[in-house]
């Protein structure tokens, strides 16, 4: 009985939460989409490193001095935690767009998402061996704010290979139109040399 109310518990967290994803690609499409790349995931991450310690306040119950429920602070925890999620993740697939050439989208698109989940397989190796340094076990909590301090931490990390993404704005081209459109030409050019040898065997002048 405790087991089925702890599943019924994380799946009300997780669907709650799912609504802050939503949210997040709302805030994105009409107030943030017009901000320079390099803008917006500084923030973004920084905000995610912020929002972790949501987690710190959390294991420590200091929300019970706010005179919070854990139940309903977890809710908001996941519900923030994926809305920033989410506008992080929105412009790195607008500049995977800006960078794709025509032609190979899928190809493109297939090689993100694999990189994606190499990172989550990454991390949560990486948080394994962490909690497992720290000796946190499923009875065993004492390191655990310890290892929630130093994952905050870690997610600042990834601001220092920033410059490597574009200044621009989410409007601007990143790529020459030539190589933007030299799939479509060659394309459009195909299908004219096609059609010019089937009007002969269909007898048309």
């Amino acid at each position: 009985m405790t087991h089925l109310l702890f599943q019924g518990t994380i799946s009300f967290i997780f669907s709650i939460g799912s609504v802050g994803s939503l949210l997040g690609v709302l805030l994105y499409q009409n107030c943030l989409k017009d901000y320079p790349f390099r803008c917006l995931l500084f923030w973004s991450q920084l905000l995610s490193s912020l929002s972790g310690m949501l987690d710190l306040i959390l294991v420590l119950h200091l929300n019970l001095n706010l005179g919070m429920p854990d139940k309903l602070f977890a809710v908001i925890d996941e519900s923030v935690s994926q809305l920033i999620g989410r506008i992080r993740w929105m412009p790195i697939l607008v500049l995977s767009l800006k960078l794709c050439p025509s032609g190979i989208e899928g190809t493109f698109f297939a090689l993100l998402m694999s990189i994606d989940h190499t990172g989550l397989l990454t991390s949560s190796w990486g948080g394994g061996l962490l909690l497992d340094l720290l000796n946190v076990t499923r009875t065993q909590f004492d390191n655990l704010w310890l290892a929630i301090l130093i994952r905050n931490v870690l997610r600042v990390v990834p601001l220092v290979l920033l410059f490597l993404v574009p200044a621009s704005d989410q409007r601007s081209m990143l790529l020459p139109t030539d190589v933007l459109m030299k799939t479509e030409i060659e394309e459009t050019l195909a299908a004219e040399e096609d059609d010019s040898k089937t009007k002969p065997l269909l007898g048309e002048p």
